[in-house]
């Protein structure tokens, strides 16, 4: 937004802990933030002249370039915000997510998604997305011995995402995503990224972690692989960026409204059969309606769905108020005195529909 300053933003502590900066008051110093706030959600992203250089996630990036150079790479990706992370298809560039360029979008994203990476899990997600990028610089993905080892990469991504936990054929490395150390197993390109970003971290100590399992032979493939090619030129130069930033017409409030949307318009064919299982028929005179009972409770059930879920409070809150809705349709009731016993059935059931949508990007029923 032109004339809205990129200064410093206020440390969290100042806020919370009873201290004062420059004289002001806690009051005042929270009512300069929601000023902030405000002003931040009704700019369009593009007005925000946000840039990876001299923002706080350009260390990042320099680090990972760092790595790569020290394992001896030519090739050197480019790096772009985003509205999301992610390496768009057969091209060689990655992207970060924007509020990362800026404390305060970042404090904004977390109010608003209930969490942010941290300095680990960027890297972790940079080296991820390097390995896409490395894949489609080189097209290793043509190779035949790529084929044989990953899997033919023109195979459709999982409907149905059902991961092995105890598979030992697979690296185990974005541990704090969403989608969890069993990543690798939803496709031949995540498992080379997955694989890739094992190798490439310093100090992974590879060898010795995966000594004995069958992943050890994806792990030394990478290694002779990347020697092969670490000094040849990329044969992709193209640089089709996904959603930047620099382009994004939407206010942040559009934009984290339109996250919520996503998640609605995902959210359909929910299985009647589990809120039948979680309302079980009735006998009784005195019966209340089911859809009253999650009306009633909702601000709490987003607070435990959110708590021992992967979904963000705007995802959880879409999710209830949808089951409330299909339990009004359904005419489902509860006899009193049930509703603790109800409620944990409510939270149990939203919960494996939400390990169901991280790991498949879909709920399904």
């Amino acid at each position: 937004m032109p004339g809205l300053d990129k200064g410093p933003v206020m440390p969290y502590f100042s806020l919370f802990s009873g201290q004062t900066m420059s004289g002001m008051s806690i009051r005042a110093l929270v009512r300069s933030w929601e000023t902030v706030r405000f002003e931040l959600l009704k700019t369009p992203v593009s007005k925000l002249r946000l840039a990876i250089e001299g923002s706080p996630v350009e260390k990042y990036v320099r680090r990972l370039r760092r790595e790569m150079e020290a394992k001896g790479f030519r090739f050197k990706p480019e790096v772009y915000l985003a509205d999301e992370w992610g390496c768009p298809d057969r091209t060689p560039v990655i992207g970060i997510p924007f509020y990362l360029a800026d404390a305060r979008l970042t404090r904004l994203e977390e109010e608003q998604a209930g969490e942010v990476e941290d300095a680990r899990e960027i890297m972790m997600l940079l080296r991820h997305e390097a390995g896409h990028a490395v894949n489609y610089a080189y097209r290793l993905w043509r190779r035949p011995s790529w084929t044989e080892i990953f899997g033919p990469f023109t195979k459709p991504y999982r409907d149905s995402f059902r991961p092995d936990r105890t598979s030992r054929h697979y690296v185990r490395h974005l541990t704090a995503y969403p989608y969890g150390r069993t990543y690798a197993q939803k496709h031949p390109d995540e498992d080379f990224a997955e694989t890739f970003a094992v190798w490439l971290a310093p100090r992974s100590g590879w060898r010795a972690r995966y000594r004995g399992w069958p992943v050890l032979r994806k792990l030394l493939y990478v290694d002779r692989l990347m020697k092969d090619i670490r000094r040849e030129p990329p044969r992709i130069r193209r640089s089709h960026r996904l959603s930047p930033a620099d382009r994004m017409s939407l206010t942040l409030a559009e934009h984290y409204g339109k996250k919520a949307e996503r998640f609605r318009r995902a959210a359909r064919g929910y299985v009647d059969d589990s809120l039948h299982d979680a309302f079980p028929p009735s006998r009784g005179q005195v019966l209340r309606p089911a859809s009253a009972l999650i009306r009633r409770y909702r601000d709490r059930l987003v607070e435990r769905v959110t708590h021992w879920s992967v979904l963000t409070p705007a995802e959880a809150e879409a999710l209830i108020r949808k089951l409330e809705a299909r339990a009004a349709a359904l005419r489902l009731t509860y006899r009193p005195g049930a509703e603790g016993e109800r409620l944990m059935d409510v939270v149990s059931l939203v919960i494996a529909l939400a390990l169901d949508y991280a790991y498949t990007g879909r709920l399904t029923g």
